[in-house]
């Protein structure tokens, strides 16, 4: 695992947002597995700013996220396929017919779960799976207690991701937040050929640091990336503070060849 510490929560955002672009460039059907959230916005729009550019081209790029609300349609502002179409899909020169949420309003939620692995399986796979983490732990919705080999499902939000996530909706205008989402499983995520978390802001540094220096535990999914063989982490100085191995991240970067056109 790669652990990068950036002293801004931008300067973390446009190195995502360039790792992706490399990639992109280096494999132009690249399949990408997206996230959603704050955290990823300026990302998206920094992509969608280069597409904008000519620098790179999503023409033949496929997507997949990671999860979406049960019981929201793709219209409801509060949907990730709406959050998707918004802050990437709307403003590249991607194929929509290439883009790839879970149907949160399937009439069989299983079923809608299997066809989704299916559709990465027949892909190939995703390429390049971006990440957040939440404050419960979670990567995708895998909340506290999911299995590490688990797929794409249900699940129950936890208080925690309740609260999280609850100001989004407006009330006063009756929106309520589901308590319940589709999303990749832990084991789905680590299929990915490279996985790259972004996490930024002050509020994210016990469990970034749970997460990338604790011990590997379902209560906290998110430590599961620790097994993969090409993970790479971004973070803020502020999500670094609990870090206990700073010095070590910053030398890495610093002399490790393969990080030479990004320092």
């Amino acid at each position: 695992m790669d652990v990068i510490i950036r002293p801004t929560a931008e300067s973390a955002e446009a190195l995502a947002a360039q790792i992706i672009a490399d990639a992109l460039k280096a494999k132009p059907n690249l399949t990408l597995g997206l996230a959603t959230g704050a955290t990823m916005e300026n990302v998206y729009h920094k992509l969608a700013d280069m597409n904008k550019k000519g620098e790179i081209d999503f023409s033949l790029c496929k997507t997949f996220n990671l999860d979406e609300y049960v019981g929201l349609p793709a219209e409801d502002r509060n949907s990730y396929r709406y959050y998707m179409n918004f802050h990437l899909f709307d403003r590249i020169n991607i194929d929509k017919r290439n883009t790839h949420l879970e149907d949160g309003m399937a009439a069989d939620l299983e079923a809608e779960c299997a066809r989704y692995e299916e559709m990465m399986e027949e892909a190939g796979g995703v390429d390049l799976q971006l990440l957040g983490i939440g404050l419960s732990g979670h990567i995708g919705f895998n909340e506290p207690l999911s299995s590490f080999s688990s797929r794409t499902r249900a699940v129950n939000l936890t208080p925690v991701t309740m609260a999280q996530n609850g100001p989004y909706f407006d009330a006063a205008k009756g929106e309520k937040m589901p308590n319940r989402a589709l999303t990749m499983g832990v084991g789905t995520v680590l299929d990915a050929k490279k996985l790259l978390m972004l996490v930024t802001g002050k509020r994210k540094a016990d469990i970034i640091a749970k997460a990338l220096e604790g011990p590997m535990t379902s209560m906290v999914s998110g430590s599961a990336i620790q097994l993969h063989d090409d993970c790479t982490v971004i973070v803020d100085e502020e999500a670094a503070a609990k870090l206990t191995l700073k010095e070590y991240y910053h030398s890495a970067f610093a002399n490790d060849p393969k990080w030479a056109k990004y320092r």
